[in-house]
């Protein structure tokens, strides 16, 4: 049993966690703490205090307990606000503090456009437009090529956790750039789990979202490969461990 641990803020799309948990077998766990209130707003001041050391440290132990062989930070803006430099020193302090490795969402981000093989993406956002821009200077800091970014401007976390699927198809169809290689969604409070496949068929490329990509990177961080393409492309990777 490999048993994965997540800190997500709020609640909006935490059901995407159970969902996954089913797609990726049996001998996978994926526990989930809800990080202390917070206020809802994606705006770029309130994110430093939305990943705080001490906010985040506040759900180890329980994650700890709970057996947990790795840890990341579900969300995306409260990392990514921090820059480069300062999202790496975010995920330090909390792998010191849970004493186990630690990782992000935009980490993951980062890990995954590697791993599919891509250097060229294009970005869907349910940010305003400063917020986004300020995940795609995180990419491009990682090396990663921004062809263009579409940002809805929705502003609440609890407003994107309210979308269907015409909104999050909308955004992407919105979102993708002929000379992107794959698309990313980079809000951990938006729904996109069950439509993966859909939107990689619709789209014909990979396609990569918050929560699918931070489960992701904490197999990746336990050093474990699953094939689980209902959880696209980047789930279809070798070496396979077939599901």
């Amino acid at each position: 049993m490999t048993a994965l641990g997540f800190l997500y803020p709020g609640h909006s799309a935490e059901d995407d966690y159970p969902r996954i948990e089913q797609l990726l077998g049996s001998d996978i766990r994926v526990d989930l703490v809800h990080t202390g209130p917070c206020e809802d707003t994606d705006r770029a001041d309130p994110l430093g205090r939305l990943g705080a050391p001490q906010r985040l440290a506040a759900g180890v132990e329980e994650l700890r307990l709970a057996g947990a062989e790795a840890i990341v930070w579900a969300c995306t803006s409260g990392s990514f606000e921090y820059g480069w430099e300062g999202a790496q020193e975010q995920i330090r302090a909390l792998a010191m503090a849970a004493g186990m490795p630690a990782s992000s969402a935009s980490f993951g981000f980062v890990h995954a456009v590697r791993e599919i093989g891509v250097g060229r993406v294009a970005v869907g956002a349910a940010y305003p437009d400063e917020v986004a821009g300020l995940f795609v200077d995180f990419l491009r800091a990682a090396g990663v090529t921004v062809t263009g970014v579409r940002s809805s401007g929705t502003g609440t976390a609890a407003a994107v956790g309210d979308w269907g699927e015409r909104e999050l198809f909308e955004l992407a169809r919105q979102a993708d750039r002929a000379d992107g290689e794959a698309l990313l969604l980079p809000n951990t409070a938006l729904h996109t789990v069950a439509h993966l496949p859909a939107l990689e068929k619709e789209l014909g490329k990979p396609v990569l979202t918050a929560n699918q990509v931070t489960v992701w990177e904490a197999l990746r961080l336990t050093d474990r490969r699953v094939n689980a393409p209902m959880l696209g492309s980047l789930f279809t990777r070798e070496p396979i461990i077939q599901v």
